[in-house]
């Protein structure tokens, strides 16, 4: 079907894009890639095959964004799961399984098997650094859609290619500033400590939603110099909870930390679990779905541009979660493209 006969407020046609839009990979301005990867996860796995599970609660979406009218007109692609990484990824986790039970155990550890896993996660992030960079070179604007949270680093890398300076927007449970967590150098729990060493691209890091962490990443925090800033959950409803602060001042707050150039790190675990059940690592008392969308609002109407972002560790296991990372994914696609001005 054509863009000019499309109707959005028509039924869904099941053509294999994201909600049934009507674009394909050279009529489109933002290109979803899935990244089916989860080799390291340290918890519940799932999450390597969520791009599919999000495209097919998909078809039931409408259209219509109240933040953002006629955002469908962003011109939205969805590219095809490459089947080669998720066989990969399976491979891994078997050895990364081995791996973890072993340290849980507190038996030998088999040096070789460890480097395999190594070995295996620093080729995903050069696949993820290729592609997007293509895409990149395009004019095109990009959504990494995971897989675990380890998955953008390599288009995080691609993006320090043509942006000297530029802020991560982190919405997360954790703190993933863990150094080579559990013997994993590329770790989920180790994305942004990688990052910040290795992206210098990257001038501040503000996450928010977090609720779980440990003494090393939050020592790591504070050394920084005010590269990074956390704002806990405890925090923000302690705002709330005394009327000190309300949840807009510290979005404003949040916001005014960011540099012009923001990509934004959406862990659908920093919501609530209620919304994201079958996630790797739930944690209680997260943020709301409303919450998220009322920040990422902010930074668009600050002026700010979303350069990219990435949206992970959507569950499998049931339809729910593809619902709730279906509309997720597609307030982030729609806030880019604005904040881009195509639409």
């Amino acid at each position: 079907m054509s863009v000019e006969k499309f109707d959005p407020s028509g039924y869904a046609i099941h053509n294999d894009n994201f909600i049934g839009l009507p674009y394909d990979e050279q009529s489109a301005n933002l290109i979803l890639v899935p990244v089916p990867w989860e080799a390291t996860v340290s918890y519940a796995a799932g999450t390597a095959q969520a791009a599919q599970n999000i495209l097919d609660a998909s078809y039931q979406l409408d259209l219509l964004d109240w933040d953002y009218p006629n955002a469908w007109k962003i011109g939205i692609y969805m590219q095809p799961m490459e089947g080669i990484v998720l066989q990969k990824s399976e491979e891994t986790r078997a050895l990364a399984t081995q791996h973890i039970d072993a340290l849980e155990s507190q038996q030998p550890i088999d040096a070789e098997r460890l480097e395999q896993v190594n070995e295996a996660s620093e080729s995903l992030n050069n696949w993820v650094y290729r592609k997007t960079k293509a895409l990149l070179e395009q004019g095109k604007l990009v959504g990494l859609v995971g897989g675990d949270h380890s998955t953008p680093f390599g288009y995080l890398q691609a993006l320090a290619e043509q942006h000297a300076d530029f802020g991560i927007l982190q919405i997360d449970a954790h703190c993933d500033l863990r150094k080579a967590y559990e013997g994993f150098e590329y770790s989920h729990a180790s994305i942004f400590y990688n990052v910040l060493e290795q992206n210098k691209a990257v001038s501040k890091l503000v996450q928010v939603g977090i609720r779980d962490a440990c003494e090393e990443e939050i020592e790591y925090a504070e050394a920084s110099q005010n590269r990074v800033e956390i704002y806990t959950m405890p925090m923000l409803r302690a705002g709330a909870y005394t009327h000190k602060k309300s949840f807009d001042a510290y979005c404003q707050e949040i916001v005014n930390k960011l540099p012009q150039k923001v990509y934004i790190s959406f862990d659908i675990d920093g919501l609530d679990p209620k919304l994201c059940p079958n996630t790797g690592t739930p944690v209680p008392d997260g943020l709301e779905m409303n919450e998220t969308f009322y920040l990422i609002h902010q930074v668009v109407a600050s002026g700010r541009k979303i350069i990219g972002f990435d949206l992970s560790e959507v569950g499998t296991a049931t339809e729910w979660d593809g619902n709730v990372g279906a509309r997720v994914l597609y307030k982030l696609c729609n806030a880019a493209g604005v904040s881009n001005g195509l639409v």
